[in-house]
């Protein structure tokens, strides 16, 4: 309710480094950070739920939903990324399906759910790297374009 001046000004630094390093960043970490979002939102969720708290848990879904289609799923460019970015697309959507699912029935397990198939998705993307190439495959990112 009341806050200190230097919680504001703490609080206004925080917000100007989050838009500084949005504007700065490279379309690969630009995903990376909506994945981060993400699991931070989904994680959050997860918390609210065990707790009862399903104000605060519908929040958390609601904001890893828009990080789905508005930022993920959004980014997919599906000309150049064929079958892969279709393939990631249907899984954003299945993805959006379950964590509706879960905010309607207060279901811990179908967020849980979400987490353990987006996972390996995330890592994969860090070890492609910001120049499109996989680590072990050196096999070319064309799926998503930000």
């Amino acid at each position: 309710m009341f806050s200190s001046p230097g919680f504001n000004r703490a609080n206004a630094y925080r917000q100007v480094g989050a838009h500084s390093g949005v504007e700065n960043a490279s379309p690969h970490l630009l995903i990376q950070m909506l994945f981060d979002g993400l699991f931070q939102s989904l994680n959050a969720a997860r918390g609210a739920l065990e707790r009862g708290e399903i104000a605060e848990k519908g929040q958390h879904l609601g904001k890893a939903v828009r990080i789905l289609q508005e930022g993920l799923a959004a980014g997919l460019n599906l000309e150049k990324g064929g079958e892969l970015a279709e393939n990631l697309k249907m899984l954003y959507d299945y993805c959006v399906k379950q964590l509706t699912q879960a905010n309607i029935r207060n279901e811990l397990a179908l967020v849980e759910e979400v987490v353990v198939i987006l996972q390996p998705v995330a890592q994969a993307w860090k070890e492609i790297g910001p120049n499109g190439a996989a680590v072990a495959g050196n096999q070319p990112a064309d799926a998503v374009s930000a």
